[in-house]
C-alpha cells in the first residue's frame, strides 16, 4: 500500500508537468501527437476527439507530449518548429511552472489545516543543550549565518546546514536587535556528513488569515533555497553520490513515511514538485533547462541554433542524464538490501 502512495505521487507529478505542456501547446495551436503518463510499453491508449493518443505506459517514471516538429524537421504549419520562439519557450517552461505551483498549493493546505505554527522566537532548551550558553528564551532569531529567517522551518533548516560549526546568530532581544558570534548548537553525523541540530523548542504562532500565507510562502522560499543548496553541496563536493536518490530511494523514503503520518508525505510530495520544476529548469541538455538556452540565445541573436548542433548536444545529455539514473537505480536497490 505504501508503495502504491508513492507510485500515485510520482504519477500525479509527472501528469502535472506534461499537462503544463500540454495546455499552452493546445493554447497556442501546436498539433500534438500524444500525451503519455510513464515509459516504455504501453498499457492502454485512446484517440480523443482532437486526434491525440492519450496513454498510460508500464514504467512509472517520466512522460511526454509528443508534438510534431519537436524533434524532428516538418512542414506542418502548426508544428512546434514553425512557432515563434517565445511561445515555445512558454510551452517549455510551463511544465516546470506547474510544478513549483502544485508545491505551493500543497503547502498552502498543509498550513491551513494547522491551528498554529512553529516561530523563530525561542521557547525553551531541550536538556543537555549547547546554544543556551548563548541565547536567551524570548529571543528571536531574524538571522542564521547571514541568512534571514521568519519561521521555525526557515530556523531548523539554516541550523541544520550550517550549525555543524560555531556561526554568527542576529536575535532581537528587549526589543534590541543583537549579533552573537561563535554560536554552538548540538551536531550530528549521517553517513560521514556533518549538520547541526536545533537543541531548543521555538514558541507557537497562532494561525490566522495573514499567518497562513506568512508561513506558506516562507515555507515554500525555504524549500526552493535547499533544493538549490543540495545542488551546490553536491558540486563542490559536501555531498556525495551517494547521497543522490532516485525513484526507488525516494519510494522508500515516502513509504517509511507514510508509516508516520500522512502530514510528513504531503510534506515530501511537495519538496519533490517543487525539486521536480526546478530539477527541469537547470540548463542541462535533456532537460526542459537545456531547450531554454537554445531558445533564449534565439530570441537574443533572431537565429535558431542550427538543429543538427542541437540534436547532438541533446543526445549527448540525455545519455549521461540516462546512464546517471541507472548508476542511481542500482545504488538504491542495493541500499535496500543491505
Amino acid at each position: 500500500m505504501y508503495i502504491l502512495i508513492a507510485i500515485l505521487i510520482f504519477g500525479i507529478l509527472i501528469f502535472v508537468h506534461e499537462l503544463g505542456h500540454f495546455m499552452f501547446a493546445k493554447k497556442f495551436g501546436v498539433a500534438i501527437t500524444e500525451f503519455s503518463l510513464g515509459m516504455g510499453p504501453k498499457i492502454v491508449s485512446k484517440r480523443g476527439k482532437d486526434d491525440v493518443d492519450y496513454s498510460l505506459r508500464v514504467l512509472p517514471i517520466g512522460g511526454y507530449v509528443a508534438m510534431v516538429g519537436e524533434d524532428e524537421d516538418s512542414d506542418d504549419p502548426n508544428s512546434f518548429e514553425k512557432k515563434p520562439a517565445w511561445q515555445r519557450f512558454i510551452i517549455v517552461v510551463a511544465g516546470a511552472m506547474m510544478n513549483l505551483l502544485i508545491g505551493v498549493i500543497i503547502i498552502f493546505f498543509m498550513m491551513l489545516s494547522q491551528s498554529k505554527y512553529a516561530s523563530n522566537v525561542v521557547g525553551d532548551f531541550f536538556e543537555g543543550s549547547v546554544s543556551n550558553e548563548f541565547l536567551e528564551i524570548g529571543d528571536e532569531i531574524i538571522e542564521v549565518d547571514g541568512n534571514r529567517v521568519h519561521t521555525g522551518q526557515e530556523l531548523g533548516y539554516e541550523i541544520m546546514r550550517n550549525g555543524y560549526e560555531p556561526i554568527s546568530v542576529t536575535v532581537i532581544r528587549n526589543g534590541e536587535k543583537i549579533t552573537i558570534d561563535n554560536v554552538e548548537f548540538g551536531t550530528q553525523t549521517e553517513q560521514g556528513i556533518s549538520f547541526g541540530s536545533i537543541d531548543f523548542m521555538v514558541t507557537p504562532e497562532k494561525k490566522t488569515f495573514g499567518t497562513v500565507f506568512k508561513y506558506t510562502f516562507f515555507t515554500c522560499k525555504s524549500i526552493i533555497k535547499m533544493v538549490w543548496e543540495s545542488l551546490f553541496d553536491l558540486i563542490t563536493g559536501r555531498y556525495g553520490i551517494e547521497q543522490v536518490s532516485g525513484p526507488i530511494g525516494v519510494t522508500e523514503v515516502i513509504s517509511e513515511a507514510a508509516k508516520t503520518d500522512m502530514y510528513s508525505v504531503f510534506y515530501i510530495a511537495a519538496v519533490l514538485a517543487i525539486n521536480l520544476g526546478i530539477f527541469n529548469l537547470i540548463p542541462f541538455p535533456a532537460l526542459d533547462g537545456g531547450t531554454l538556452v537554445f531558445l533564449t540565445i534565439e530570441m537574443i541573436t533572431k537565429k535558431r541554433v542550427p538543429k543538427k548542433i542541437e540534436y547532438i548536444i541533446k543526445a549527448i545529455g540525455f545519455a549521461l542524464l540516462m546512464a546517471l539514473v541507472v548508476f542511481v537505480a542500482f545504488k538504491d536497490i542495493i541500499f535496500l538490501f543491505k
